[in-house]
């Protein structure tokens, strides 16, 4: 019976990681549909340990305020992509390592390929944006710099993508 049991357990583990990687690779597969490869990607995993190396990495969010509000990565910076302007950024060396995020990685590729225009040269997109951090259970905060579960997912269509955190839209 045990061993029966055991099988089981298993079997239903076996299962679950199954469907989480054919989860992530639905999600890596969109994600290729929508970035243009025009800015270099950077994982949540490198991000995370240059941060513990280094401070001196300059962290952009392009989300609309009220998303970053709800949650942003520790020591980002709001840059709306609705009304971006690179003279945003006159303050920031174009030697600076940016790494640059929203919710999956769309409008940060094209905020990054207008850096990289304007001679930004070390200019990275976040794969996945805020999403794919949270999936991995990095740490977000929201306005008030609080620990926060909470993602605002832009809309219903793209929350079925954040598989960990509170979806807030």
């Amino acid at each position: 019976m045990k061993k029966f049991l055991r099988l089981r357990i298993e079997l239903i583990l076996l299962g679950s990681i199954s469907l989480l990687a054919c989860g992530q690779k639905n999600y890596d597969e969109k994600l290729a549909s929508l970035y243009k490869n025009s800015v270099p990607l950077m994982r949540p995993t490198t991000l995370d340990s240059l941060q513990q190396q280094t401070t001196n990495i300059v962290l952009l969010d392009t989300r609309a305020p009220e998303e970053y509000n709800v949650s942003h990565l520790p020591e980002a910076q709001l840059i709306d992509y609705d009304s971006f302007d690179i003279d945003q950024l006159s303050r920031l060396s174009k030697e600076d390592t940016v790494v640059v995020y929203c919710s999956v990685g769309y409008r940060s590729e094209r905020v990054g390929e207008a850096m990289k225009e304007a001679g930004f040269r070390h200019v990275y997109n976040l794969y996945g944006g805020i999403f794919q951090w949270k999936n991995e259970h990095k740490e977000i905060i929201n306005s008030q710099n609080q620990p926060t579960d909470s993602v605002h997912t832009y809309n219903r269509n793209w929350s079925k993508w954040l598989k960990s955190g509170v979806k807030i839209y």
